[in-house]
């Protein structure tokens, strides 16, 4: 299913760690709900939610999560019910929340030990009542999700051939799995040798690395092709900062420092956790003037959660600090003393 908006660009970033060129693929720029990658995959579901003339639609997420948020505004757009199964409300509602409240979802929050039999007795009252509900797995994982993918990779290599690029590096924020399966299948399928590092924001690679991994070779199987192996499967667990939805002041510091630095809007959660992460793996494994995509999977809602936290980090005080030293010596005034 071709998608109903254009390719999403990728233009040169500023950064120069290392020696190394960096770019960045602006996913957050889909038209739709703030964009993000769970944009380009609530893409290909549309179809699926069509020819099943699906009345209403059922999803799974976080009060943080962008998924859910990009659904609620399809079901919305389609004027029809969404409900979406979440663990507990956390006590101060995220922006992501609020806006799926705005787009009029349904939000039914249950402890994360019964979310599997929440979904199945929502689904079954839904069907009891009449409607025809259309159920779509957490954070879009499933082929959908890595089709996605396998097409936005292809237009990367659009972007190759025409900008005369190759890149030697593709990172990315690795969650439910889909995104990085579809990237390596792309990768796969075109015969190249790009290394595609998802920087894992919530698992641990004992858990993520097989997700992707299925997720890839139920895509191969049914193109007939044979599986790949775990080594082929770059899923970096180290930069984790204590968990999913977690991070600290290093994190709000790379955010805050992407915002000033090229006016992009990252967030704490997944993209800005994703982005220092690639920085930390960059150093660690004494990468060097190479060529980097990075794609900006979207999440710009989170930003604000934390807003007041970039107005006190490190690097904003120190700057603050300079600014009225400045300002002082300007005016004749000196330093602090």
């Amino acid at each position: 299913m071709k998608p109903f908006f254009a390719p999403t660009p990728i233009h040169p970033l500023k950064e120069t760690f290392q020696h190394n060129r960096f770019y960045i693929k602006r996913e957050d720029l889909i038209p739709l709900s703030f964009g993000g990658n769970k944009a380009r995959k609530a893409y290909y579901f549309l179809q699926d939610i069509e020819k099943e003339r699906a009345d209403c639609l059922v999803t799974y997420g976080s009060s943080s999560s962008n998924h859910c948020r990009v659904i609620a505004a399809i079901a919305a757009t389609k004027n029809i019910p969404c409900l979406i199964i979440s663990p507990s409300s956390q006590n101060t509602p995220t922006i992501n929340q609020q806006l799926v409240e705005t787009l009029n979802a349904e939000l039914i929050f249950t402890p994360l030990s019964q979310v599997r039999e929440t979904i199945q007795q929502t689904i079954n009252q839904l069907k009891k009542s009449g409607l025809h509900p259309y159920f779509i797995p957490g954070g879009g994982h499933g082929p959908h999700g890595t089709q996605a993918y396998v097409d936005a990779y292809q237009e990367i290599k659009v972007v190759e051939e025409e900008q005369h690029l190759s890149f030697d590096f593709i990172f990315h924020a690795s969650g439910t799995g889909t995104t990085q399966a579809g990237l390596i299948c792309g990768n796969h399928l075109s015969n190249d040798t790009k290394k595609i590092v998802g920087i894992s924001i919530a698992r641990v690679a004992e858990k993520g690395l097989p997700v992707v991994l299925e997720s890839v070779n139920d895509y191969l199987e049914k193109l007939l092709l044979p599986p790949l192996a775990n080594e082929a499967i770059l899923f970096d667990d180290h930069y984790l900062a204590g968990g999913y939805g977690q991070f600290d002041e290093s994190i709000i510091e790379m955010v805050q420092k992407i915002f000033i630095r090229e006016g992009i809007v990252f967030d704490p959660t997944y993209t800005g956790k994703a982005y220092w992460g690639m920085m930390q793996y960059l150093k660690k494994h004494q990468v060097e003037n190479q060529t980097i995509l990075f794609l900006h999977t979207g999440s710009s809602p989170l930003f604000f959660d934390q807003l007041q936290k970039y107005r006190h980090t490190r690097s904003v005080r120190n700057e603050n600090q300079l600014y009225r030293n400045a300002s002082a010596a300007k005016n004749g005034l000196g330093g602090d003393r």
